[in-house]
């Protein structure tokens, strides 16, 4: 029985269009609830027959989906190590289903965050408040959440080892030229595109579009044995000597600044810790 409302809340705006908010304040943390729950949601809408369009965004301010809370890393680990990872089900699910879904991003998205939106088939970002990065390397440990198989499709192995390796973080513009998002927008544009593509998209018959959509997948999609694979040396790293050594100076860096400044700022603040240990 859950203890604490869901992070994640539905909303049916209509037949066709559904849309899928976050909400985990302060920071929008990605936590085992979010995961499980975003499972149910995906594998009951790819069941409508209704559902054309399905959007995904956030109702904390300067967030859009967040990495994972690894201080509750326990919530990752599958119970069955020989079952797929609820993250890669959720991922691998969300990518083939027959419905389109779209990211309207709005704030930071690192890690675990980026990489659901990577699986999204349409991003759209403000392109005042949007921004990127994949932070792992920088904190000893790996990717695995499909940033490694996603990102070099989008934007190319040398611009994904740069967003990889860095760990910083990134602006909409650049996240644009990338090729890391579909488009940006002005801020106060946003949410009217949006809307305006899932009404235009949901007018649109399904099966045309869940074709197209598998046609281009065939094309651009990771298998799934790689995703798979990616996770769990995910998990591997969260036990090796680099991390482990990192996690007491950057809880001290924390404690200096206060974890809502370090998320705001979470690719300046690995640089600067990791120089500070140097």
């Amino acid at each position: 029985m859950m203890t604490q409302p869901s992070t994640i809340s539905v909303e049916r705006l209509t037949p066709g269009i559904r849309k899928i908010t976050f909400s985990n304040p302060p920071v929008n943390l990605i936590v085992g609830e979010t995961v499980s729950r975003l499972v149910e949601v995906v594998t009951e809408l790819s069941e409508d027959p209704q559902v054309h369009v399905v959007v995904f965004t956030s109702s904390t301010p300067g967030y859009f989906f967040n990495h994972f809370d690894l201080g509750r890393a326990a919530d990752f680990m599958p119970p069955d190590p020989e079952a797929t990872p609820a993250w890669i089900d959720l991922v691998v699910r969300l990518s083939t289903a027959p419905f389109i879904s779209i990211a309207s991003i709005r704030g930071r998205t690192r890690g675990g965050g980026d990489e659901l939106a990577l699986a999204c088939d349409l991003r759209y970002a403000s392109r005042e408040h949007a921004l990127f990065g994949q932070p792992e390397v920088g904190g000893g440990i790996l990717p695995g959440g499909g940033g490694t198989e996603h990102l070099p499709r989008l934007i190319g192995r040398d611009r994904a080892l740069e967003a990889i390796l860095s760990s910083d973080d990134y602006d909409a513009d650049t996240a644009e030229r990338y090729g890391w998002v579909t488009r940006t927008v002005a801020d106060d544009e946003l949410d009217g595109f949006v809307d305006g593509m899932a009404t235009r998209l949901a007018s649109f018959d399904k099966a045309a579009l869940a074709a197209a959509k598998a046609q281009v997948n065939r094309a651009t999609l990771p298998p799934d044995a790689d995703l798979r694979a990616a996770y769990t040396q995910f998990l591997s790293s969260l036990t090796w000597p680099g991390a482990q050594a990192f996690l007491p100076r950057f809880e001290k860096l924390a404690a200096e600044t206060g974890p809502e400044e370090l998320e705001l700022r979470l690719g300046h603040y690995i640089g600067t810790a990791r120089r500070k240990s140097g």
